[in-house]
């Protein structure tokens, strides 16, 4: 099993300008270096990635994806035509801790007083310290976080068995996305974990990976 920190995170460099082109070459790379074809699985804007490479057609022949996060109809507010590029206004005047607030703000509808209490928290400068990454995330799925249906075209593109994940206790909005997206590409099958949100432990997520992929 190979793990590896995206561009900006972790031990990664962060070469720019950036481009989800690069990042895509990146996993190429990844399923080169793990024998040539690979299972793949990707949580949040990795699910978007992965499932983006899989169009593309990299040697991925098992995917899992966590709750991409798409906006695929009504059931939120889409974001702003602005939303990209003030994120990378504000990183790119030294605010990544700004950044990470509109984020939160604006994309995930947190309330204020949870912003203010999580600015607090013991665990707040290593968030602070991925905030430059945050408009690398939207780039991946920018163009769909509009309220509009999935392109048609991945139907043909990814015909590989996928298994597309969602919490139950996650926003309708992240929900509706996985069941698009299940119901978009052929040889999908959706699963909700019950009781889980935008994250599931790994005790929770570990074994039905295994039962999917093996």
């Amino acid at each position: 099993m190979f793990s590896y920190d995206r561009r900006g995170r972790g031990d990664s460099g962060d070469t720019q300008p950036y481009a989800v082109e690069r990042e895509i070459e990146d996993l190429e790379a990844m399923i080169a270096t793990a024998g040539g074809e690979a299972f793949v699985f990707g949580h949040s804007s990795g699910a978007a990635l992965a499932l983006e490479a899989a169009v593309r057609g990299l040697a991925i022949t098992k995917l899992a994806l966590y709750e991409p996060p798409y906006i695929v109809d009504d059931s939120r507010t889409p974001l702003p035509d602005d939303y990209i590029p003030t994120l990378q206004a504000l990183v790119d005047d030294g605010r990544p801790g700004d950044a990470l607030e509109y984020f939160w703000r604006v994309a995930l509808q947190m309330p204020p007083d949870v912003i203010a209490q999580m600015r607090g928290a013991p665990w707040w400068p290593g968030m602070e310290a991925l905030g430059h990454t945050l408009p690398y995330d939207n780039l991946i799925v920018d163009g769909h976080m509009d309220g509009k249906p999935l392109p048609d075209e991945w139907a043909n593109q990814v015909t590989i068995p996928t298994l597309v994940i969602d919490g139950g206790a996650s926003p309708d909005s992240m929900r509706n996305a996985v069941a698009a997206v299940a119901a978009l590409l052929p040889r999908a099958e959706r699963l909700t974990l019950e009781g889980q949100g935008h994250g599931a432990p790994t005790e929770v997520l570990a074994p039905v990976l295994e039962a999917f992929f093996l």
